[in-house]
């Protein structure tokens, strides 16, 4: 059960090379390097796993959900690293997962071909949604995360991102001009932003209202196994917002 951590029993490293990059206005992306004290054990406990598909939310591949144990050491991270930097206060919801992106670019729904936006609470004056994703893969071709911003006007943004959850893949293609497969730079409808690339047992938090996706430039090296395919360790906060 306790494989992910080292001797010390510590799970994230005590001395990470920590960095902040701008991305968009007063949005910022926290970089951790180095950020696992035993990445090693926590990929061959990942792999002595049952994954299994997403079924409640359109990611593109296998899940499986984080030991509570290991939920409270990620958001104890988030609380001493990341949180105060995007803007966020108390911590009230952490959901912590392994994710594995396995599906062929012909076979995504609409809604994965494009960027998103990670679910914003009810009410965004006073809550904030942060996200985080640990890269543990060593083949940076398996790529990083991408940010974008919107082109068109609100109204035509919520278009899109409602058509995309809605129309068949023939449909949607036939409407916006677009085809199967996933997203890795500028379109018609969103312009890319900005670019983290993966790097073993690199760590990035982001405000989750940035638009992002991500950055998978090779999908053919794409695989259901822990140990060679594209594995991360994602985070999911909800916080209260700092005011002005």
């Amino acid at each position: 059960m306790t494989a992910w951590l080292d001797s010390a029993g510590r799970f994230f490293n005590p001395d990470p090379q920590l960095s902040v990059s701008q991305i968009e206005g007063e949005r910022v992306c926290v970089v951790v390097d180095n950020a696992l004290s035993n990445p090693e054990g926590l990929v061959d406990w990942a792999a002595a796993q049952a994954f299994e598909p997403a079924r409640d939310y359109p990611y593109p591949g296998l899940v499986l959900e984080a030991p509570m144990a290991m939920t409270q050491r990620v958001a104890d991270h988030f609380a001493l690293y990341a949180r105060g930097k995007l803007r966020a206060r108390r911590t009230q919801s952490a959901a912590v997962r392994l994710s594995l992106v396995t599906v062929p670019p012909d076979q995504l729904y609409p809604v994965q071909w494009q960027c998103h936006r990670d679910l914003l609470a009810e009410k965004p004056d006073r809550v904030i949604f942060a996200a985080m994703v640990l890269y543990l893969f060593r083949d940076p071709v398996l790529g990083g995360t991408s940010f974008y911003r919107p082109r068109q006007s609100a109204e035509e943004t919520a278009r899109i991102n409602s058509d995309c959850q809605t129309m068949s893949a023939a449909e949607f293609g036939a409407r916006y001009g677009l085809k199967a497969g996933y997203m890795t730079g500028s379109n018609a409808y969103f312009e890319h932003i900005g670019r983290v690339p993966a790097a073993w047992n690199r760590m990035i938090y982001y405000d989750g209202g940035l638009y992002h996706s991500g950055d998978i430039g090779e999908p053919s090296r794409l695989s259901a196994d822990p140990r060679v395919g594209r594995l991360t360790l994602n985070g999911f906060f909800t916080c209260s917002r700092y005011a002005g």
